[in-house]
């Protein structure tokens, strides 16, 4: 641990739809730190895609899968972690983000989230299986302060990725680096 006791990684959560992996991949490559996404170890750990382990195991199945990839993902030091859009519904990985690293939430407003899950090929978001307007306004009014507890917010909606990146590299923590 250093002296100034905290570990030294950047976690990023938020709506789906935010720019999160995008964004992580932009900052772990602008500091030369790890990039981890939990989504992508999820997947990998459970051999199958994310739509199957829902199909197949459940939701709750799949939490406690996220659950073990925040853990594995925040076990070292200067990694970009991004964070599926519902991992911080269990405070005990909230606890290990706040814990573990700097933790920054990334939002959109409405019109930008549908527009960008929308776009992303059909099937790959579990959560919006029908109608996908009607699910993203559902699911952001039920985590309407899920993402409070990070350190800081960065609103994505006309910003690029690369704009993003750069304002979090802006709003480290003294010391950080």
């Amino acid at each position: 641990m250093h002296s100034n006791d905290f570990s030294r990684n950047i976690i990023i959560v938020g709506f789906m739809g935010t720019g999160k992996t995008t964004v992580s991949r932009l900052l772990s490559a602008r500091l030369g730190w790890a990039c981890l996404d939990t989504d992508e170890e999820i997947a990998k750990a459970a051999g199958k895609p994310i739509p199957q382990i829902f199909a197949e195991d459940g939701e709750a199945a799949f939490r406690d899968l996220e659950s073990q990839a925040v853990e594995n993902a925040l076990s070292g030091e200067r990694s970009v972690v991004a964070t599926g859009g519902g991992a911080v519904l269990r405070e005990s990985n909230r606890k290990q983000m706040l814990d573990r690293g700097w933790v920054v939430a990334l939002t959109a407003d409405k019109a930008s989230l549908i527009r960008r899950v929308t776009s992303a090929a059909a099937g790959t978001r579990p959560l919006l299986a029908g109608d996908a307007e009607a699910r993203v306004a559902q699911l952001l009014e039920s985590r309407r302060h899920a993402y409070d507890f990070a350190h800081a917010q960065v609103d994505t909606s006309a910003r690029t990725p690369e704009e993003v990146a750069e304002a979090l590299l802006q709003g480290l923590p003294p010391g950080w680096l």
